[in-house]
């Protein structure tokens, strides 16, 4: 029986789901699962959800006392439902979770180290061991450094909002668990660049940066775990089938599913192994040059967190109505 492209991806590549929708990951039982402020925001506004949202908020009332303010009850609700979510999510995977740090903290190592730590230590409180939580920062200079910390103290962590090879490689030399190319964002980044519709899945400008990055790492033999993300089609999935991880979502997951026919490997360590490739020493004078130098990193990494931040404060207004709506 022929086999769909989403069963012979599993074969080569670790499939994750990218989405807060625990239906979805019930339907597709990844091995791990990836949130982001966007994906949590959305997932609680959802009518099936708005459970553990209000047990969130009652938790937080309960902690803080029938005294506490409406706006201390929310701070203290917003900073526990990232692991509300991942706590769900954990009882159907095998795997991690990723769970991210406010994105307002991007550039504050000491802020986005202590965030780190709390996470770790709500997920510990429940009963979660923090091998199975990887700790989600921006890949600024700042929160490379501040995840090499966490990382020395045995708290894993995902670098996100990666574009560049600059970004890439300061996290390889700085120990990072994993990190997460944004493929589908750069695609975005150089058609609207270029002026140009499409580009084929073999000269997809995400796909050609997320290809540099493996074969960089497997030619000099970093540990770090590379996690495709952020995929505008199956195209650009299939061109990257064994990259160590890929993280989907739950619609572009259904689409492979859907799809039978014959999956090639791409990515593979004996070909990087042979491939010529000038290895680079990333510092912080390095990384400044290069993230200056290339002007679609730059762009697309402020956008992100820009992005990220505002869908925070998108669900921190969520939370103070839906409290509001809980006490009236």
């Amino acid at each position: 029986m022929a086999k769909n492209l989403l069963e012979q991806l599993r074969e080569m590549t670790v499939v994750v789901a990218d989405t807060g929708d625990i239906q979805a990951i019930e339907t597709f039982k990844p091995r791990d699962a990836t949130t982001n402020p966007s994906l949590i925001t959305a997932a609680a506004q959802m009518p099936q959800y708005q459970g553990i949202v209000d047990d969130t908020l009652k938790g937080a009332r309960a902690t803080l006392g029938a005294g506490a303010s409406a706006a201390d009850v929310v701070s203290l609700a917003f900073d526990r439902l990232a692991v509300s979510f991942g706590l769900k999510i954990l009882e159907i995977i095998e795997g991690r979770v990723s769970t991210e740090v406010d994105a307002r903290l991007s550039f504050d190592t000491e802020g986005t180290i202590a965030k780190g730590r709390d996470l770790i230590k709500q997920y510990e409180a429940a009963g979660i061991s923090k091998e199975r939580v990887l700790i989600k920062i921006a890949a600024t200079w700042e929160g490379i450094q501040a995840a090499a910390v966490l990382e020395k103290e045995g708290i894993h962590t995902n670098l996100t909002l990666l574009f560049g090879l600059h970004q890439a490689i300061a996290c390889a030399e700085n120990g990072i668990t994993l990190i997460s190319p944004f493929v589908g964002r750069i695609l975005d980044w150089y058609k609207k660049d270029t002026g140009r519709d499409s580009y084929a899945p073999t000269e997809d400008p995400g796909v050609l940066s997320v290809t540099e990055i493996y074969n960089y790492y497997k030619k000099f033999g970093y540990k770090t775990e590379v996690m495709g993300a952020s995929f505008r089609n199956i195209g650009e999935i299939t061109e990257l089938a064994g990259s160590d991880l890929l993280t989907i979502a739950p619609s572009l997951l259904a689409e492979l599913q859907s799809v039978e026919g014959d999956l090639p490997r791409k990515l593979d360590p004996a070909n990087a192994a042979n491939a010529t490739i000038e290895k680079i020493t990333v510092d912080k004078a390095t990384f400044e040059r290069m993230h200056e130098e290339n002007r679609m990193a730059k762009e697309k990494l402020a956008e992100g967190i820009d992005g990220f931040a505002k869908a925070l404060e998108a669900l921190e207004k969520l939370l103070s109505e839906r409290l509001a709506s809980l006490e009236a």
